[in-house]
C-alpha cells in the first residue's frame, strides 16, 4: 500500500480528522522521507529529535538508523497513534506536548516536517538550542526568508537572527502534493548548521533587542525605527532623539542593513546608553 493508502487508512482505524489550526498535513512521499534522513547522515551515533511526529512515517526511518528519536506530538489522539504503531522500536521516545513548552532530553540532530504554523517561534527556538544539524521541512515563502538578501521583501529579523547563529542551505523541493492533506503551496528542505557568532559584537543581548525593535518598523528610516527601543530606559523624547541622530546609517532604513551594519548600531546604542549610565 501507497503511504497515500496508508495515512488514509490510519486515520480511519483510529478516527482522527486532520486539523488545519495545527497544520497537519502529512509528508506522504517515500522518496522525500529517506531523502531528508540522508541529508541529515543520521546514524547510530545520533538522537534525533522529531518535531511534529504526525502519523510515525518519517519516526520509523530515523528509527531505522539513529540511536534514539525523540519525536514530539502535541495531538493527543496522534500521540495514542503513534504508541500503538510504534511500539515494537525500544530506541523511540514519544512525547506528547509542545515542543517549545516541555521538557525536551539531549539531542544533536533535528529532522522533521514541522507545522507551518509554528515555523517561525519554532526557528528562534532551535537556535536557542545546543545541536550539531536540522534537516527541516518548511513552506516556500518562509524559507525563503532564511536565506533572503539585505534589501529584498523577504529579509527582516527572521533573516538577520538566522544568520547570526547558523549556517542556511536549501538542499530541495517538496511538491505540495507530496503531502496529504495538500497544503496550497510547495516546500523547501532545509539544513541548519549552528555556528559561532560571525562578527563581533558588544553585548548580544541589546543586538536583538534592537534587531527585534527596527525590523518592527523596516521601512522607516533608522533613527525613527530604533525609538521604541529606548522605551524601556524610560528616556525622554529629546534623549532617544540624540541617540538616534548620532547613530551610523541612521538616514538608511533597517530593511536596507546588513547584519555587521546593524552590529555597528547596537555597538554605537551600548556605547551610547553606557556613558549615560544605563548599561
Amino acid at each position: 500500500m501507497s503511504l497515500l493508502g496508508e495515512a488514509k487508512r490510519l486515520l480511519r482505524y483510529y478516527r482522527i480528522t486532520p486539523k488545519k489550526r495545527l497544520g497537519q498535513n502529512f509528508l506522504v512521499d517515500e522518496e522525500i522521507l529517506h531523502k531528508m534522513v540522508s541529508y541529515a547522515s543520521v546514524s547510530k551515533r545520533d538522537t534525533v529529535l522529531e518535531i511534529g511526529a504526525g502519523l510515525g512515517f518519517l519516526t520509523e526511518k530515523l528509527a531505522e538508523k539513529a540511536e534514539r528519536v525523540i519525536a514530539v506530538e502535541i495531538d493527543e489522539k496522534l500521540v495514542r497513534a503513534l504508541r500503538k504503531r510504534l511500539r515494537r522500536y525500544d530506541n523511540i521516545t514519544i512525547l506528547h506536548g509542545d515542543v517549545m513548552k516541555i521538557n525536551i532530553p539531549h539531542f544533536n540532530k533535528v529532522v522533521s516536517t514541522p507545522p507551518y504554523s509554528i515555523s517561525s517561534p519554532l526557528q528562534f527556538w532551535l537556535l536557542s538550542k545546543p545541536f550539531e544539524e536540522a534537516v527541516l521541512s518548511f513552506q516556500e515563502e518562509f524559507a525563503k526568508r532564511l536565506t533572503a538578501s539585505v534589501g529584498s521583501k523577504d529579509y527582516g529579523r527572521l533573516t538577520v537572527t538566522t544568520y547570526c547563529w547558523a549556517d542556511v542551505e536549501i538542499l530541495d523541493v517538496i511538491p505540495k502534493e507530496s503531502f496529504w492533506p495538500s497544503p496550497k503551496v510547495d516546500s523547501l528542505i532545509v539544513r541548519l548548521k549552528p555556528r559561532n557568532f560571525p562578527f563581533r559584537i558588544e553585548d548580544e543581548e541589546v543586538f536583538f533587542d534592537v534587531v527585534r525593535a527596527i525590523f518592527t518598523q523596516k521601512n522607516k528610516k533608522l533613527r525613527n525605527a530604533v525609538i521604541p527601543f529606548f522605551g524601556r530606559f524610560r528616556l525622554s523624547g529629546k534623549e532617544a532623539m540624540k541617540i538616534a541622530d548620532s547613530l551610523p546609517f541612521r538616514d538608511r532604513r533597517p530593511r536596507e542593513l546588513s547584519p555587521e551594519e546593524i552590529g555597528l548600531v547596537a555597538d554605537e546604542i551600548v556605547r551610547e546608553l553606557r556613558k549615560i549610565g544605563l548599561l
